[in-house]
């Protein structure tokens, strides 16, 4: 994983040039991302926040070749995105197990599909470390339904890194677990980078998180989204929870929050002058 305090830039893996995206609607055309331009570096972990509803997860869709941009480009390693690959792990706050497969063979799953087949020895070395990794070696014959919601997302982890993707595209992926749980599956995930190194772009509402996981943060307005800010997270890796409590990560955290809340406060007065936009994170 890139460490914020790097010598030199790394080479750029994604990139975003002048991307635009419309979506047909009753009422008409929609812009949701206009002319949006960035860069994220080889092992690179970069959070996207801003108001819900702003774009945020079509950008990460583009990447993943789920959506095709209306104007401009999304670019891996300089040429456009085919469509979904192998090359991306995508995992989204629902945690995408399967509730009729074992833990041990939802992490085998993708090892059986063609793009990414391995020999049957092969394929229990991986399940077996990712296990291990994620903690959940002792439920390897047990179905997802018995599971806390932390431990599925550990095994949705596990699933993602099981097919040794290059980028790991994250959506909300601890959004629905409480504090406490969240906090232990940000350090699991920052222990598994540090192990392995991933091109990281998360979707996030959270400005901790942003902060705590993040080399750089890019702030997005409201719809129709464009940059806000690119933000600089000055902390090298690996980091631990004593950062929360450091006077920089308040400054930052102040920062990036008031950005945020400015743009909710923008969504706002675009629904109407009278209506109150989301809570800010």
């Amino acid at each position: 994983m890139t460490s914020a305090a790097a010598a030199a830039p790394a080479r750029t893996r994604i990139a975003f040039e002048h991307v635009s995206v419309e979506f047909a609607t009753p009422h008409g055309t929609m812009r949701v991302v206009d002319d949006v331009s960035y860069e994220i570096r080889d092992r690179e972990f970069v959070a996207v926040i801003g108001p819900s509803g702003c774009g945020k997860t079509t950008m990460m869709n583009i990447v993943a070749g789920f959506v095709k941009p209306t104007a401009g480009h999304v670019l891996l390693d300089g040429r456009p995105v085919p469509g979904p690959g192998p090359d991306r792990g995508v995992m989204f706050q629902e945690y995408g197990v399967f509730p009729w497969l074992s833990v041990r063979d939802n992490i085998a799953f993708g090892l059986t599909l063609r793009a990414n087949r391995v020999p049957d020895a092969e394929r229990r070395q991986i399940v077996e470390r990712y296990m291990r990794l994620m903690g959940l070696a002792e439920f390897a014959d047990a179905w997802p339904k018995t599971l806390s919601g932390g431990m599925r997302q550990r095994l949705a982890l596990a699933r993602a890194y099981a097919v040794r993707p290059e980028f790991l595209l994250m959506d909300e992926p601890f959004g629905a677990l409480d504090a406490q749980t969240r906090g232990a599956m940000q350090n699991l995930l920052l222990d598994v980078l540090a192990a392995e190194g991933k091109t990281v772009m998360l979707i996030t509402h959270s400005v901790e998180e942003a902060i705590y996981l993040a080399s750089r943060i890019v702030v997005m307005s409201a719809r129709p989204t464009r940059i806000r800010e690119i933000v600089d997270v000055p902390f090298p890796y690996p980091r631990h929870e004593a950062l929360h409590e450091s006077s920089l990560f308040n400054e930052l955290r102040s920062h990036v929050r008031e950005l945020v809340m400015l743009e909710y406060a923008a969504q706002a007065r675009q629904t109407s002058p009278s209506t109150k936009g989301g809570d800010p994170p």
